[in-house]
């Protein structure tokens, strides 16, 4: 378990430093007028570093290889779709983030919860999971009113 711990502290910090790297870059990208060529070259670099952090998170749902990529896939796919076309929708939902974050913590709950082998069903993490993303959507869309 502490080796765990150890190659998730470490996973965490170095995708840390992707983030913040991508964060500055960011800022250069809008302070001066690059190319749509060197954007899309950015876009696909950061696409990259969460797909890294996408397959570490897909262990909290399965071990089985196939569908990790296949979820992998489907989940980029998705992802740049609405990344691209609803940007500007997204960020009207003001908690929508937090509910992200806290349900990645239960994910890691359950996750300990396994390793101690405490029995926990199949179905109760991708359950959790929307609604406590659910629930966080639904105070989004309160406030917006």
């Amino acid at each position: 378990m502490a080796f765990g711990a150890v190659v998730g502290s470490t996973a965490f910090f170095i995708l840390h430093g992707f983030k913040q790297n991508a964060q500055a870059e960011e800022a250069k990208l809008l302070e001066k007028g690059r190319s749509d060529i060197s954007k899309i070259m950015y876009l696909e670099v950061i696409d990259t570093t969460f797909s890294i952090d996408g397959v570490l998170g897909a262990f909290a749902f399965t071990l089985s290889v196939p569908l990790i990529l296949l979820g992998n896939g489907l989940g980029a796919i998705v992802l740049r779709y609405l990344t691209v076309s609803n940007i500007k929708t997204i960020k009207k939902y003001r908690y929508l983030k937090n509910g992200a974050m806290y349900s990645i913590l239960v994910l890691g709950l359950i996750m300990v919860l396994d390793s101690f082998n405490f029995h926990i069903p199949p179905w109760f993490s991708p359950v959790v999971t929307i609604l406590i993303i659910g629930i966080f959507f639904y105070r989004s869309k309160r406030e917006m009113r």
